[in-house]
């Protein structure tokens, strides 16, 4: 399937990698995807974020081919319930680069991802270890953590996927590694003929490498935007104290008070003549748009 992706005003025909129709999957207690819907084209690196129960991982899980569920859902022009050992050749999945065997020599960890994907390059596995301090034998459990993330590192970068899949893959990491491990994936790995889905709690860590953003509550996609253009869409205004009742006449989506009697307001759409005079203006963080848009009253 294909779609229309803006590029610098240009209108260009791009192929989705991901495309989802009416997904649903329900559990005995739970409806984790509720008619889900969403396009991944290629190139891109998508941010799947969302709260705890949210989706995100059934989501992931449907992608990979791991579960059965209603709908209508292809990956890489394939569908991951009929086609996924064709599928996972060109796609590699990371969670939580912490959670490794203990026991683990680096060279069996080289051995078992080369015996298990077609497109694994021992050869650019090795050279980016060659510049680290990891030798052949040295086991998990000997590693620091900034140790391991080089590990995993190494592994997934001489995988050449046309999909990675990374689910909370910093988990465990403290600050200086997580930006290390995004940092280098970004600056090895990625390319125009590459696609990264990652889903974090970390939001404003990758904040500055994704391309695409899709925020997901309840099962359903609820914001499905572009980092590009989400600043002229979405804007923080620090309302000046006479001004709160021309701003909230404009219906913010979120309001939240500061020390000092400040009160910051979140606009959707609302043009720079209507916020003109109200206080200053900003483009909001992610995060903060992540949090208005978890409340529940906006969608």
């Amino acid at each position: 399937m294909n779609d229309i992706a803006y590029n610098g005003g240009a209108r260009t025909q791009t192929r989705n990698v991901v495309s989802a129709r009416h997904l649903r999957k329900a559990y005995k207690n739970k409806v984790a995807l509720d008619d889900t819907a969403f396009e991944i084209p290629a190139g891109r690196i998508v941010g799947l974020i969302g709260p705890n129960g949210a989706g995100k991982t059934t989501a992931l899980k449907a992608i990979l081919g791991l579960i059965p569920f209603e709908g209508d859902l292809s990956v890489l022009d394939r569908d991951p319930r009929t086609q996924r050992d064709e599928l996972m050749q060109d796609v590699c999945f990371i969670a939580d680069v912490a959670v490794l065997p203990r026991w683990i020599r680096v060279k069996e960890a080289i051995e078992f991802v080369a015996g298990v994907h077609p497109r694994f390059d021992r050869a650019k596995c090795e050279r980016f270890l060659a510049h680290t301090q990891l030798k052949p034998n040295l086991r998990v459990r000997e590693m620091s953590k900034g140790m391991i993330v080089q590990l995993h590192l190494a592994l997934v970068m001489a995988i050449d996927a046309k999909l990675l899949v990374l689910d909370e893959p910093t988990l465990g990491l403290d600050i200086l590694y997580r930006k290390q491990f995004y940092q280098r994936l970004l600056e090895d790995y990625f390319d125009e003929e590459k696609t990264i889905i990652v889903t974090t709690h970390q939001v404003e860590e990758i904040e500055h490498i994704l391309t695409d953003v899709m925020f997901i509550r309840d099962g359903k996609i609820v914001l499905n935007h572009d980092m590009e253009h989400l600043g002229e869409r979405f804007t923080e205004v620090m309302v000046d104290a006479g001004k709160l009742e021309l701003a909230r006449a404009l219906n913010p989506i979120d309001e939240r008070a500061l020390p000092f009697g400040k009160t910051v307001m979140l606009f959707d759409g609302a043009t720079d003549d209507q916020l003109a005079g109200l206080g200053e203006t900003r483009t909001p963080g992610l995060a903060d748009l992540f949090v208005a848009t978890m409340k529940g009253t906006y969608a």
